[in-house]
């Protein structure tokens, strides 16, 4: 079973991708985007490729510069940097799973294909299996967020029994407004210890209250990151 270098919780940055002028990626920046996360909000944990990252919008050889630089230059500064992966295609998911491995990743996650869209549990998982088996070694995560894939599978239903077909799962990515499902998520597996990283910042203080143990969020609040020891 994958193992994390310690659980991934607390705050978890979810990194933008800067962009010049013209549409292009500014890879100079994410030095000191990792300077500016570490040094003046304290936070040591990144989310790349992911929604706020406009990940999807991006070509998969983008994706994969973008994840080598964040992992280049956080090497010694941040703790954990998970690479989300998600695609339309399945080889292009394994593609890039198979890439963060190599590169040196903390972790992978994915979203729900979103185009054909799987239409139950059953499906979901088999999909997500094929792109963690593809990378084994690497944390895996789901990121659950049905409002911009339209895949309506609780999140509750589907991590029952999901290690026993994913061994390297760890945790979910939670960006839904529905509490009774998060807090079901986390009451049924408490003893599995996994992540329950959150996703909406609005409704951050609720779902802590429930039970979340981290947070992925395009804003920063240094003050939030006494909320959790590590």
């Amino acid at each position: 079973m994958a193992s994390p270098k310690k659980k991934l919780q607390g705050l978890v940055a979810a990194t933008i991708t800067p962009m010049t002028e013209h549409g292009e990626i500014n890879f100079s920046v994410i030095g000191r985007y990792v300077d500016y996360l570490v040094e003046e909000q304290g936070v040591k944990n990144v989310f790349v490729n992911g929604t706020t990252g406009e990940g999807l919008s991006l070509s998969i050889s983008e994706r994969c510069r973008v994840a080598e630089e964040w992992v280049t230059k956080g090497r010694n500064k941040l703790d954990q940097i998970v690479i989300h992966v998600g695609a339309l295609s399945l080889k292009e998911s394994q593609e890039l799973a198979q890439h963060a491995a190599e590169i040196g990743a903390d972790g992978i996650a994915v979203i729900a294909p979103f185009f054909l869209k799987p239409w139950n549990k059953d499906v979901l998982i088999n999909f997500l299996k094929e792109v963690a088996a593809a990378a084994p070694a690497l944390p895996f995560y789901y990121y659950h967020i049905p409002a911009l894939t339209g895949v309506k599978i609780r999140a509750e239903e589907l991590l029952d029994g999901i290690q026993d077909k994913i061994p390297s799962f760890q945790g979910l990515k939670f960006s839904d407004t529905d509490l009774l499902d998060f807090g079901q998520c986390v009451d049924q597996n408490r003893q599995r210890q996994f992540a329950f990283l959150f996703g909406v910042d609005e409704q951050l203080l609720s779902a802590l209250v429930m039970g979340a143990t981290g947070a992925v969020g395009s804003f920063v609040f240094r003050d939030l990151s006494t909320l959790w020891s590590n």
